[in-house]
């Protein structure tokens, strides 16, 4: 069981990208077994943000191909996404006191570690250092 982030999803979406042959053969994979992986809703609209955005997408897409993308991936039999359960605040307050530095735009990513420890998630498939800050997270970066 595992989380893709989204630079993983982005990467897989945009041809021109030196990291899309790996990073789209991974997401093909993924997406024809039955086994878990997770995404969470967070990723799922930072990816929309990002691949609409013109000053940050490369050639950006429109939304509706975009939101297509993402369909694909929600009918993948194994994709299930991740989102908070009644204990959140809970595990919210345990990993704040066990990292006292989350600030800023860390704490984007502090919800994807938190909503992974909630679930029992402890492997994350990113191209982003920022996941090794967590000590309850296994960082895969396939790109490596």
């Amino acid at each position: 069981m595992f989380v893709v982030d989204t630079n993983i999803l982005l990467y897989a979406a945009d041809k021109s990208m030196p990291e899309y042959n790996v990073c789209r053969r991974l997401l093909e994979t993924w997406r024809s077994q039955s086994s878990v992986w997770y995404l969470t809703w967070d990723i799922v609209y930072e990816f929309l943000r990002v691949v609409t955005h013109p000053r940050v997408f490369r050639n950006p897409w429109n939304i509706i191909d975009a939101w297509s993308f993402v369909q694909a991936l929600l009918a993948s039999p194994g994709l299930q996404i991740l989102a908070e359960t009644d204990r959140h605040s809970k595990i919210v307050q345990d990993v704040f006191k066990e990292l006292p530095h989350i600030r800023g735009n860390l704490v984007f990513d502090t919800h994807t570690a938190i909503l992974m420890k909630e679930h029992g998630v402890d492997m994350i498939y990113t191209h982003d250092t920022d996941f090794h800050r967590f000590p309850f997270v296994e960082v895969i970066d396939p790109l490596q």
